[in-house]
């Protein structure tokens, strides 16, 4: 299992970026799925984004297709989330998570970083 700790969010004004961070340990990290999703007030989770371990395959939700990319740096032991043209339905808590493989539920979660997008 690895931990997580996202960072990075903030205030941003609609159409600005941010970019979050999560900081993983643990030395399963490389071979680890790994997403982003968010939960806005009054809401379900929801996801946003996955990587696969290299790297070389993502998926987004398509509320943020085309605005947001998913990256990673096994070396770093770090996943990112650019995120860009930001409007205020993008306000929400995200989570870093990862899980093994495709077949198994994401079971690791960072504590959130929460994002703000004002009007």
């Amino acid at each position: 299992q690895v931990q997580l700790v996202e960072s990075g969010g903030g205030l941003v004004q609609a159409g600005g970026s941010l970019r979050l961070s999560c900081a993983a340990s643990g030395r399963s990290f490389s071979r680890n799925i790994m997403g982003w999703f968010r939960r806005a007030p009054g809401k379900e989770r929801e996801f946003v984004a996955s990587i696969n371990w290299s790297g070389g395959r993502t998926s987004y939700a398509d509320s943020v297709k085309g605005r947001f990319t998913i990256s990673r740096d096994n070396a770093k032991y770090a996943v990112y989330l650019q995120m860009s043209r930001l409007n205020p339905e993008d306000t929400a808590v995200y989570y870093c998570a990862a899980r093994p493989n495709e077949g198994v539920a994401f079971g690791s979660w960072g504590q959130g970083t929460q994002v703000t997008v004002s009007s």
